[in-house]
């Protein structure tokens, strides 16, 4: 029983080697040859405990993001390409699509497979290479007055420049120079805890504010974002990441392109807030057994007295018709704060954006140590302080408060939301984890991939050919496939190429160095 087992030193070793453990099998038909040959995909995993391979290269991109647009220089260019002849035959199309639906719609036929197949053409809109939707928005945004809180104190404002790049500073000899910040903030105290972060005393934490904290965390970021502009008087840049805290509390730690004075971030910091105008969760109306019931016409029905409940827009329009209403929860930043003051090219700004990704591979939930009796009941009663906390206009907990959630469908029952939010390893936060600004660095991530796959491929003395897009034709092939081989073979195999590689990238490199090397793996 002490002896490993094959399987599993298996799987160490293609960790070792940087080869996906989940891999993806995909069958790939050429349309050119008629060659049919199934492929294995990397499963593209943040998290280092489902995929390590997959989260470490995950990681690596993202910091080479970080790096690339921290201390620009220059403006970034973001002036979209021209579209193809395909992609303009592919919009006439779909204006041809529309009218078909609109007089179909006006005659009083059924347009259901018209309405699929505009669904189809806006997939391969955008399989085609554009982004967005033809239409746009749809839909009118709901918008409540912007007037200040009185007691949000006033921050100053600069007249926008067409900017991304911070101020340039001489020093006494000449030198000129860009710095740029590196700034943590935090969410308030909710009581005292631990150095473990649990609560100093369970009963007095504030459970419910720290919930409806971490549930609208991702808004509060957006509002500091949008006065650190006004501030600066230039368009800021930024590349964050949210990690928990001990106490279990998202936190976010950006890099900024620019500089500002530590006096006026503070100030920033301490002026930011956001409203949540929501219908109140003060008084439960429904639980237990006493739940509503659904109907087809109608919507969900109170079960006593079949009187249909508010839907979520009138929900709204109730509160906006009340000049009296107060926001159902206002979120603001803690004193705690940090700024720091980064150059480019220091050992400072690598500790930064080591720092930056630290978390990027580990879940939230992670931050709980399992071994921990007080963590583990801080996380149960956080938990359940976010079970019937509504986390989106769409969320089933809505009924319990006497009001159909937006999109409301049979089935929904409080407290078993399948939002983000509610699961237990998110703690609440249900937004992204990284937040990269959109004049960053002027690339996206796949961009970003293929700077190294072009770096490797050139590295190996292969050509990067552009591939005809529509050459191929993919599908997924099922687990269960008799002609996809188990799961230890493609393993050994992707090994083995991996292998093949290194030994290749290892006599380059000895070459380079006017070395001789030995082409076995003995040698390597």
């Amino acid at each position: 029983m002490a002896q490993p087992l094959a399987r599993e030193v298996v799987e160490e070793i293609a960790k070792q080697y940087g080869v996906c453990i989940r891999p993806i099998a995909l069958r790939r038909l050429d349309t050119y040859t008629g060659k049919v040959e199934t492929i294995d995909v990397p499963c593209g995993a943040t998290l280092e405990s489902k995929c390590p391979p997959c989260a470490k290269r995950t990681r690596q991109l993202r910091m080479a993001q970080c790096r690339e647009g921290w201390h620009l220089d220059h403006e970034p260019v973001n002036t979209p390409d021209e579209a193809d002849t395909y992609q303009r035959y592919l919009v006439e199309l779909r204006a041809d699509a529309q009218a078909w639906r609109n007089q179909a719609e006006k005659a009083g036929e059924d347009t259901t497979d018209l309405d699929k197949a505009i669904g189809d053409l806006d997939d391969e809109i955008n399989r085609a290479g554009m982004r967005g939707t033809v239409l746009g928005r749809t839909t009118g945004k709901r918008s409540r007055s912007t007037r200040r809180r009185q007691d949000a104190p006033d921050l100053p404002k600069r007249t926008m420049t067409n900017t991304t790049l911070g101020k340039t500073f001489t020093s006494s000899n000449g030198k000129t120079f860009r710095p740029s910040m590196f700034i943590t903030l935090t969410l308030p105290s909710y009581g005292r805890v631990r150095k473990n972060g649990a609560p100093v005393d369970p009963n007095t934490y504030d459970y419910a504010r720290a919930a409806r904290d971490a549930l609208h965390f991702s808004k509060l970021v957006d509002r500091f974002v949008q006065n650190l502009r006004r501030v600066a008087g230039f368009d800021v840049q930024y590349f964050a990441s949210v990690e928990p805290q001990k106490r279990l509390a998202p936190h976010l730690h950006m890099a900024v392109r620019g500089h500002l004075p530590r006096a006026e971030i503070k100030q920033i910091a301490a002026a930011t807030y956001h409203q949540v105008w929501w219908p109140s969760v003060d008084r439960v109306v429904f639980e237990g057994d006493h739940l509503p019931v659904w109907d087809d016409g109608a919507g969900y029905l109170d079960p006593a007295t079949g009187e249909v409940l508010p839907t979520w827009d009138e929900a709204l329009d109730e509160l906006d018709q009340d000049d009296e209403a107060e926001p159902l929860h206002v979120l603001t930043f803690g004193p705690q704060l940090d700024v720091q003051g980064v150059l480019a090219g220091t050992t400072d700004a690598d500790t930064c954006i080591r720092y930056l990704s630290k978390y990027l591979t580990k879940s939230i939930g992670d931050a709980i140590d399992p071994d921990d009796s007080a963590q583990r009941e801080h996380a149960e009663r956080l938990g359940n302080a976010l079970r019937y906390e509504p986390c989106s206009p769409t969320c089933p907990n809505w009924l319990r408060y006497g009001v159909q959630p937006k999109g409301a469908k049979p089935g929904m029952i409080p407290g078993r939301c399948r939002g983000k939010a509610h699961k237990p390893e998110h703690l609440g936060y249900a937004g992204r984890r990284v937040l990269v600004s959109r004049k960053w660095s002027n690339k996206t991530l796949t961009e970003h991939k293929q700077d190294r796959r072009t770096w490797v491929l050139e590295a190996l003395g292969l050509p990067d050919e552009p591939v005809d897009p529509h050459r191929y034709v993919w599908r997924p092939v099922k687990p269960g496939d008799p002609g996809l081989d188990p799961i230890g073979v493609r393993l050994l195999r992707s090994v083995h190429e991996r292998q093949r590689w290194r030994n290749h990238m290892n006599q380059l490199q000895a070459q380079a160095e006017g070395q001789e090397l030995s082409a076995t793996p003995e040698a390597a």
